[in-house]
């Protein structure tokens, strides 16, 4: 089983019903196993903020929400995460695509990643950090804390993480 069928896998088997999503060529390959899940709506956002928001409106309906997106514009999350989802207590697991560490090609990804763990920290959000292939098998305990405490989770998964597909 591939990393991105196993993600769906267990999202499903946690009743993820919504899954928002923000364009990240890392993580193409999860969203698109997401898009052909029947058991998983999917709705594209255009930023992250908007898909925090998308979330929150899925779990007010009563669907288990979680959203996938990249570290570089965490930033731009941050006030919805605390005054809508820390706030009313909603779960949220976070798959975050985590650019600008080892192995990122793209210079301009670095920046975010000096911060990403001390922002998400600041916040009080658990950030589990997705190296390799077999650090997978927490996922799904990761999502089970999520649902049961009713908070964010954030797994970061780095480049080397997804060379293992």
């Amino acid at each position: 089983m591939s990393i991105n069928q196993k993600i769906v896998t267990d999202l499903v088997a946690n009743r993820v019903e919504f899954v928002t999503t923000v364009p990240c060529k890392q993580l193409a390959g999860v969203i698109d196993e997401i898009e052909a899940c029947p058991d998983i709506h999917h709705v594209p956002a255009n930023k992250e903020d908007e898909g925090i928001g998308l979330c929150a409106g899925a779990f007010m309906g009563g669907k288990r929400p979680a959203i996938i997106m990249q570290n570089t514009a965490l930033g731009v999350t941050f006030n919805t995460i605390a005054t809508l989802t820390q706030f009313y207590r909603m779960p949220l697991p976070m798959l975050i695509s985590y650019r600008g560490e080892l192995g990122e090609p793209v210079a301009c990804q670095v920046e975010m990643a000096l911060h990403t763990k001390a922002l998400l920290n600041q916040l009080h959000i658990p950030t589990y950090h997705f190296h390799n292939r077999e650090d997978l098998r927490e996922l799904d305990a990761i999502l089970k804390h999520s649902f049961m405490c009713n908070k964010p989770v954030a797994v970061l998964t780095d480049a080397t993480f997804w060379k293992g597909n």
